[in-house]
């Protein structure tokens, strides 16, 4: 053999070596080198690439230290959806999901043991991801998103050691999405921060959140630099070389084994359980060893083990009939509410949030809690200066349950709105408290800088003017300083002042320029939605739109002309014209105006298109259609969507897991369509 053939007979061994050492030692917890032997193996393989460079393959261990800075992450729709899970505290919400289970398959004769086999694994607190083999090789990564839409952070994760670049054995399929979590454990968390620190770097507060923030960075060279681990607990999409879907085992607990086996790091301390005597003793026994674990869980989950159950037992909403999530109490602190402050929102509700001495609950330094309204502080009775107990509902939302009424001096303050805020603390306009509501709001509308930013963003929304680019970090900088006082302002901008600000450099700011400038024109429906009226939803302002076919008719409409519009009632006609009678807010669609935003009307004259003057109602999920896709097709071709099934209602269109909306068609004797039905109503909208 040749010098070069040597060479290339020595670098497959050391990619093979090194494979296997990453294997034995991020996936099976049993290294086999030292860390001295190791790096002997790396150095010999970087030797070799060095010399051939053109042997180098992305499936190389060499190329795990990260590749060059992103500019922004991609967004990647998921093949299936990444679903979550419906929350249970109390053991006999458990007894009462196996009692569901079990029913449904007895029915379904799929039971004949009596009792339902469940596989039980921890809930790790790390971060969802979805990994997309092909022919064996790692192509893609993504995070979980909204379920349907997440963003591609393929570069991220092939530098984690634990994940495979290649799958191993023969029984690897043409396709396969692996489902799993990223975290930290807490031992290599301590041992990050320690050199963070002693750098002179940044400090981290929880491993979660050291997880999070690394698998998120836009140079994967820093991603590379930390300890990120990977356990896989589920799958989507799996296909053979015809493209046909296909499951390689039969039971949940075989298909972890066999994801095993192509080299990917499973979940570990899975169990097999019978019925929910089974579930709640794993329960028990991983509550008592939790604290001994080396990462973080807070819960554990439990899944149907035979997949032709699953198949049975199915979905409701975004989370599976077959599998639930069993949480760990809440985890409590004590510590003293220093002082009661408002944050003012988008529709001016001044919304009471408790500031408390520096506690640590649940991984987490909590200074703040919201406290909803003045009706629920009197309720829980909480006064300025108590000692209250925090509690993180479900281990992620810090609440103030109430006061340690024991330790009271007298000296507590009990919380007064009006005498405390009298005005609006952010503008100083009048305050009110509509009778019948529990929310005292502002009344100064887009003049508030705070209703201000949040209307900023409401406006820049996807569903409203979409304008990428335009983060809150950015608009509260642009107000802070002056420089944007309307919506309006948002349009006198130029990349060059935006490329001044900090994170902005000059393509970020001509990109954003170049959203702005293409929300010039929207859709009626989408300008109304973005003003951030009260009450009007992208619907009602759909049914607005539809109904006035201009700005203008809108702003001069009475509340009985309101009135007029489907399903607007007295409280949403009356939110309009009080909108629309303050003279700031008439002021900011002029203003829009003269910066050239005309929206695009929307009327559609009755009999011009095939669903005109009639109203649909959308239930579950279809097969192929996301529910906004099929929502604009109603409305191009003349019709109109609702939330709720009445005698009005021309048609239902139900995919899978309807729920409530197809059992009420049915009472009220509304026609029923699938998504073929709903095709062949818009059929004639698309033809020549």
């Amino acid at each position: 053999m040749s010098a070069a053939g040597d060479d290339r007979q020595r670098l497959l061994e050391l990619r093979e070596q090194i494979a296997e050492h990453n294997r034995r030692y991020y996936v099976e917890d049993a290294p086999t080198a030292s860390d001295a032997q190791y790096d002997r193996l790396m150095a010999a393989l970087l030797a070799i690439e060095a010399a051939h460079p053109d042997w180098v393959t992305p499936e190389s261990p060499s190329q795990r230290v990260g590749a060059a800075p992103l500019d922004a992450f991609g967004s990647v729709r998921h093949a299936v959806r990444m679903l979550s899970l419906a929350n249970a505290f109390e053991a006999a919400d458990i007894e009462a999901f196996d009692e569901r289970v079990a029913g449904t398959l007895r029915e379904a004769g799929l039971l004949p043991q009596g009792v339902v086999d469940y596989v039980a694994e921890y809930k790790f607190d790390g971060i969802a991801v979805s990994l997309r083999y092909e022919g064996g090789r790692l192509v893609l990564a993504a995070t979980r998103g909204d379920g349907q839409v997440g963003e591609d952070i393929t570069a991220n994760v092939r530098t984690l050691r634990s994940v495979p670049l290649r799958l191993r054995g023969d029984e690897a399929p043409a396709v396969l999405e692996v489902r799993g979590e990223v975290l930290m454990t807490r031992a290599d968390f301590d041992r990050m921060n320690e050199a963070q620190a002693a750098h002179g770097g940044k400090t981290f507060v929880n491993p979660r959140n050291a997880a999070a923030g690394s698998l998120r960075q836009l140079d994967p060279r820093v991603t590379a630099t930390r300890p990120l681990r990977f356990f896989a607990y589920g799958w989507g999409q799996i296909r053979d070389e015809a493209g046909r879907d296909i499951l390689p085992r039969a039971r949940h607990g075989d298909m972890l084994d066999w994801l095993g086996a192509l080299g990917l790091p499973v979940s570990p301390g899975h169990r097999l359980c019978q019925g929910s005597a089974g579930l709640l003793a794993f329960y028990a026994d991983v509550g008592a060893a939790r604290p001994s674990l080396s990462y973080d869980i807070d819960g554990v989950v439990y899944k149907v083990d035979d997949l032709k159950s699953q198949d049975v037992l199915g979905f409701v909403a975004r989370a599976p009939r077959f599998a639930i999530a069993h949480k760990f109490p809440a985890q409590e602190e004590t510590t003293l509410l220093e002082d009661i402050e408002v944050q003012v929102g988008r529709t001016g509700a001044l919304t009471p949030v408790g500031r408390l001495r520096p506690v640590f609950v649940g991984g987490v330094t909590v200074t703040n809690a919201t406290l909803h309204n003045e009706d629920e502080i009197r309720r829980k009775d909480v006064r300025i200066g108590d000692t209250v107990v925090v509690r993180r509902a479900g281990d992620v939302i810090p609440e103030i349950v109430g006061p340690v009424t024991a330790l009271r001096t007298g000296r507590e303050i009990e919380f007064d709105m009006r005498a405390r805020y009298p005005v609006c603390p952010v503008c100083g306009s009048a305050v009110e408290r509509p009778e019948g509501e529990a929310v005292t709001r502002c009344t100064a509308g887009l003049f508030c800088p705070a209703q201000l930013k949040q209307t900023l963003w409401h406006a820049a929304s996807r569903k409203a003017l979409d304008i990428e680019g335009l983060g809150d970090k950015l608009i509260e900088q642009l107000v802070d300083g002056g420089r944007v006082r309307t919506l309006a302002d948002l349009y006198g901008l130029t990349a060059l002042e935006l490329s001044t600000y900090p994170r902005m450099g000059s393509k970020s700011a001509a990109n954003l320029i170049e959203a702005i400038d293409q929300s010039r024109r929207p859709p009626l429906s989408r300008l109304l939605y973005a003003l951030g009226v009260r009450h009007v939803g992208e619907t009602t302002a759909r049914d607005l739109a539809r109904h006035f076919g201009s700005i203008d008719a809108v702003m001069a409409a009475s509340e009985d002309e309101l009135l007029a519009v489907p399903d607007v009632g007295p409280v949403v006609a009356a939110s309009i014209r009080r909108f629309f009678s303050e003279v700031h807010n008439r002021e900011v669609v002029a203003a829009l105006r003269k910066a050239g935003v005309e929206p695009v009307a929307e009327a559609v004259p009755a009999g011009e298109k095939p669903l005109a003057g009639k109203t649909l109602v959308l239930t579950g999920t279809l097969p192929s259609l996301s529910r906004d896709e099929a929502t604009r097709m109603v409305l191009a071709a003349g019709g109109k969507v609702s939330g709720s099934v009445s005698r009005k209602t021309a048609w239902v269109v139900a995919g899978e897991e309807a729920g409530s909306k197809l059992a009420k068609a049915a009472e009220l004797g509304v026609p029923v369509l699938d998504e073929a039905g709903l095709r062949a109503l818009l059929a004639p909208a698309s033809a020549p």
